[in-house]
């Protein structure tokens, strides 16, 4: 069973836009796109960069260190599926965003 976590709230975070949260001392970039939330790794597979301090266009979010662009609902880098951030489940109850930690994010590097 996923223990989810409330992150934020529907309206705080405006379609076409994201930010980052703290679960657990574990960075996430939460995305708006289109009404629909998504959750990815904050960090960059390419050199760490904040993923959740990216331009979100269309569902693709691009890092702002070196412009590597990820599909937030897949993971996938965009032009390369063989780069990927993970993901996390989200839902929404009322209005409360809430998030499950995988645990691939959790554990130790």
């Amino acid at each position: 069973m996923n223990n989810f976590v409330v992150v934020a709230r529907t309206h705080e975070i405006q379609p076409g836009t994201g930010r980052t949260v703290a679960v657990d001392g574990i960075w996430i970039a939460l995305f708006n796109v289109d009404g629909r939330f998504y959750a990815i790794d904050n960090s960059c597979p390419h050199a760490g960069g904040p993923l959740g301090e990216g331009k979100l266009c269309e569902g693709v979010v691009e890092c702002p260190w070196h412009g590597w662009k990820f599909d937030v609902a897949s993971g996938e880098r965009v032009g390369n599926p063989n780069f990927q951030v993970t993901r996390c489940e989200v839902r929404v109850q009322g209005d409360d965003i809430q998030i499950a930690i995988p645990p691939s994010l959790r554990e130790p590097a």
